[in-house]
């Protein structure tokens, strides 16, 4: 502003408010973004110890004991680990860091309605530390196999401790081999693994087993322990990750959108489409239950359920999905198992809704031979450890279930000859 005296203009300049506003709004800007980054890497939860239900027995405590990172805190990276759903894409991506190459034998076993089934033999780097032969039957997650990083990475770890391992590839997952009759892999078919597994006795016939299931495998390996208590001798102990343990009650939380469930349940029905078409000359025909409308309604199918709906159903004759998922769930079957059962899970896992976790919770209650772990984090087959920014080679993961059935081997080794008969 300017004035006038004595012939002179005297300016006096008023300083704006515009810049300490803007100011202001960029603080506003800044605070919004770091409280957004503190929610959505959930930054402020605590790390703690996993919750673990059990019934007070000599072999949960000898377990417990011989186990203790069962006990101990769990901490994942800091800046990212506490994130369900980076832990999650972080395996869905790069599945581990710095994946070992393990070096296997592939095997292929004619199935009675004309399919093929395929594992992979890793024999162990080393003696067992008890002396004795063990070998782990691993059942993958949904469309995998043994080339996956997190599988490379558990059966790398195994070896060097002295287990053979056996892991199966879902019929129609690996993409350089061609299906032999029109099935492929579905939610609760066990046939494929009850092959594996029957092989594995005969060949090896003084081996004692470790069952290890993930995901959608943890299900079909709890499955085939119930289905027939035959299923469940020499079998030390069974250890099942991040499963869902019922697709009825579990479908119709993944039409939700908490927890981005929606976004993750169209993600993984794209893969099984890909899987699908990609083996379209086997599954498509006239020689075959699927129809040319079958084959439309795929294209637009944008969840699992439809494409269960449409296809994976079909394969083993079900006549609703209701059926299909009823009778594919381990939850029918999973009472029956009486061998020692690991049921691990974790409360920030975006795929398998907390509602779910009643099941492993109350068989842990009830059964002498059920352990539940729950981690607070770890999402769905992530559980990377880690200081802050990069996470271990080996995640917690890997750690328990070898942990788990070191000591399990550890207990048969000294229990009484008298005890033997009894798991």
């Amino acid at each position: 502003m300017a004035t006038q005296d004595s012939g002179y203009y005297d300016y006096t300049i008023v300083a704006p408010e515009m810049p300490a506003m803007f100011d202001g709004m960029k603080l506003a800007a800044v605070a919004t973004v770091l409280y957004v980054i503190v929610r959505c890497l959930n930054l402020k939860s605590p790390t703690a110890a996993p919750d673990i239900t059990y019934q007070d027995t000599p072999l949960n405590r000898f377990l417990l004991k011989s186990c203790p990172i069962l006990t101990k805190e769990y901490i994942p990276p800091l800046l990212w680990g506490k994130s369900g759903h980076l832990q999650t894409a972080l395996y869905g991506k790069m599945g581990r860091v710095s994946c070992p190459h393990p070096i296997g034998l592939r095997k292929y076993l004619p199935m009675q309605d004309g399919a093929t089934a395929t594992f992979d033999l890793f024999e162990p780097m080393g003696d067992h530390r008890t002396g004795d032969d063990v070998t782990m039957v691993i059942c993958p997650g949904i469309g995998n196999h043994s080339e996956k990083h997190y599988i490379r990475t558990f059966v790398g770890h195994s070896q060097k401790e002295g287990y053979r391992c056996a892991v199966l590839n879902h019929l129609g997952a690996l993409p350089n081999i061609e299906l032999t009759s029109p099935r492929m892999f579905t939610y609760g078919c066990t046939w494929e693994f009850a092959s594996m597994v029957g092989y594995i006795k005969k060949m090896f016939p003084h081996t004692h087993l470790i069952v290890v299931g993930f995901s959608l495998g943890g299900n079909i390996v709890c499955k085939f322990l119930g289905e027939n208590r035959t299923n469940q001798e020499r079998v030390l102990c069974c250890v099942s990750v991040c499963q869902g343990y019922s697709a009825l009650r579990a479908q119709e939380t993944f039409l939700q959108w908490d927890q981005c469930r929606r976004f993750y349940n169209f993600l993984m029905a794209d893969n099984m489409k890909k899987i699908i078409l990609s083996h379209r000359g086997s599954l498509f025909g006239s020689a075959t239950k699927m129809e040319d409308a079958d084959l439309s309604r795929l294209y637009t199918a944008t969840s699992l359920m439809q494409i269960d709906e449409t296809i994976m159903r079909k394969f083993h004759g079900h006549n609703s999905l209701k059926e299909y998922y009823e009778k594919e769930s381990c939850v029918h079957y999973i009472h029956n198992v009486d061998v020692p059962l690991l049921l691990v899970n974790s409360a920030d896992d975006p795929l398998v809704h907390g509602s779910l976790l009643t099941i492993p919770r109350t068989l842990a209650e009830k059964k002498q031979n059920v352990i539940f772990a729950l981690t607070l984090h770890g999402g769905h087959l992530g559980f990377f450890e880690g200081a802050v920014l990069v996470p271990q080679p080996l995640t917690w993961m890997d750690k328990v279930i070898v942990g788990y059935a070191n000591a399990m081997c550890q207990w048969e080794k000294q229990k009484p000859e008298s005890d033997m008969v009894d798991v």
